[in-house]
């Protein structure tokens, strides 16, 4: 199969195809008269589209649909084995790898694999060794790989292909770059976009066409899905709610500014808090830890959370109280219908979402916040690997 979808297609025909596609997609199974009506054409010329669709592999008959009487009619749907999507999502100090089928659903998912990506081309190279290697392990050819998504945190801009984090040549888009080693199409994200896209894409019918997603782990991001669609803003940097300058706590910010949310709202601001109070005497259950090595890591403060250490709690609430306030500026500007939280703090649940609503109903206007539901993310550490996997079969497939 073709790596590049409805490549030979004319332009009207193609499209037809696509909105086909994109119907199964949101649909799951359908029936050739449901096709027909969503998209105004035939019976005949839709049975034409569909048999083609099913001839190059893309879609499948599932079988005849249950009715209350009369002649079932067969339903059609994405076929899972015309290839797969791979997504990487790349953090400090280790990536994730998820597999996707052509239907959407993952096959497998990689975690934690120990890698600190530095900016220059061998670290990519050898990140795409590991990234093959894996997915050989998972038991699917490298052959029926139809595309691969990259999330990246910091500054992203996916027309480009260039980050400003990993920022390894003028002449060649880090995107580029990638290509050259997978042999597929390749696109880069921010992470946190990702993110959102992988948790509104998933929830469904659920999703609100207007949803913020917050990434809240080392660092602070945010995700916007606005009228149904990913929000990028003019160069592509979006979402950089860790550097709204809203606090007044003299911390200098990794951007190398002072104020920003970040600095009071984020697993790297979590680890500051602990060591501080550790520092001055505070008895916790990381006391020992801290005492033996003169640090602890954040993995150990969240599971100090889980574990009900109340230094860890405290630390998590206060968390949860400034993101609160800052959230509160993003909703009196969006009005979104709903905002999910995700990434590693999560663990902290209640002790979190408590003090974050609390904040929310306290700094924004009332008829806006009464309006937006907030929920923790349904896909955890898995969401921007499975947003880039989403995304990379909507480039793939032109929707």
């Amino acid at each position: 199969m073709t790596k590049i979808f409805l490549g030979s297609d004319d332009e009207k025909g193609a499209q037809l195809k696509r909105n086909l596609i994109k119907h199964c997609i949101s649909e799951g199974s359908v029936s050739i008269a449901e096709f027909s009506k969503e998209i105004g054409l035939s019976v005949p010329t839709v049975t034409k589209i569909v048999g083609e669709l099913i001839e190059d592999g893309y879609l499948r008959d599932n079988g005849k649909m249950g009715t209350t009487g009369g002649r079932r009619p067969s339903t059609f749907g994405l076929n899972p084995k015309a290839g797969y999507m791979v997504g990487i999502d790349v953090a400090r100090q280790h990536f994730h790898i998820a597999i996707m089928d052509f239907k959407g659903d993952i096959v497998d998912f990689i975690q934690d694999l120990e890698f600190v990506l530095k900016a220059n081309a061998e670290s990519f190279r050898s990140m795409c060794r590991i990234v093959k290697d894996e997915v050989a392990k998972a038991g699917i050819s490298w052959d029926d790989i139809l595309g691969v998504g990259v999330s990246l945190s910091g500054r992203v801009n996916p027309e480009t292909g260039y980050s400003l984090t990993y920022f390894v040549s003028d002449d060649l888009p880090l995107n580029e770059l990638f290509e050259k080693e997978f042999g597929v199409p390749v696109g880069i994200e921010n992470d946190s976009r990702a993110m959102a896209y992988g948790e509104y894409i998933s929830l469904g019918k659920k999703a609100d066409r207007n949803t913020i997603v917050v990434n809240l782990s080392w660092g602070l991001g945010m995700g916007m899905v606005l009228d149904g669609e990913l929000y990028y803003g003019k160069s592509g940097f979006s979402g950089e709610i860790g550097h709204f300058p809203v606090l007044d706590n003299d911390i200098i910010c990794r951007c190398g500014k002072v104020g920003c949310l970040e600095t009071g709202a984020s697993g790297s601001a979590l680890h500051r808090m602990i060591i501080e109070e550790l520092e001055s005497g505070r008895t916790s259950s990381l006391s020992k830890s801290y005492s033996q090595n003169g640090n602890v890591e954040l993995h150990e403060i969240l599971d100090a959370i889980e574990d009900g250490d109340m230094l860890a709690i405290e630390g998590i609430e206060t968390i949860g109280a400034t993101l609160g306030r800052g959230l509160a500026g993003v909703l009196n500007i969006f009005n979104p219908g709903m905002v999910i939280i995700g990434g590693r703090l999560i663990v902290g649940k209640d002790y979190l979402m408590l003090p974050l609503k609390t904040a929310v109903n306290k700094h924004s206007l009332s008829k806006v916040s009464t309006d937006t539901k907030f929920r923790l993310s349904t896909l955890g550490r898995k969401a921007a690997s499975v947003g880039d996997c989403l995304l990379s079969r909507k480039r793939f497939l032109g929707i």
